[in-house]
């Protein structure tokens, strides 16, 4: 195994991180709005996300898909190519994000555990498919190498 590509780390990340983005932009834009409305009128907030929150949110979701295929990348050299690890990054990813990342918000009451619960579920699905996604655009540095005549001899 060769260093990261970090070409493809990109390419697979943008890829993993428009996945992230549709399933968020389904979870809590079209399917959850009316319960985050509620949740954000109680902290005295706004329902209405500006255009820079919404670039933002997204950003954040392409950043999260390029650390799920580097992530991935790195744990080849461990686990192999292929589905199994990117489940593994998946995961670690979902622990490290969604599951730990919405703790203080539950257990201080700033979220609803009902709602926090379902976006801990998603969060699992989206990593999940992400990452399978990631995982098939991306390629290590050896392998998009061209044959040279010595190798060829």
């Amino acid at each position: 195994m060769g260093q990261i590509n970090l070409g493809r780390v990109i390419l697979g990340g943008f890829a993993a991180g428009i996945v992230i983005d549709v399933f968020e932009g389904l979870e809590n834009g079209a399917l959850l709005s009316d319960q985050w409305n509620a949740v954000m009128a109680s902290l005295n907030r706004t329902p209405d996300f500006s255009a820079k929150q919404l670039v933002a949110f997204n950003l954040m979701g392409l950043l999260m898909g390029i650390v799920l295929v580097w992530l991935y990348a790195a744990l080849r050299a461990r686990f192999g190519a292929g589905p199994k690890t990117a489940l593994i990054a998946a995961v670690v990813m979902w622990l490290a994000g969604d599951v730990l990342g919405s703790g203080f918000t539950v257990l201080t009451h700033i979220f609803p555990v009902g709602l926090s619960l379902i976006g801990i579920c998603v969060g699992l699905v989206e990593l999940v498919l992400g990452a399978l996604v990631g995982a098939k655009l991306y390629k290590d540095q050896e392998a998009e190498r061209p044959l040279t005549r010595a190798a060829n001899a």
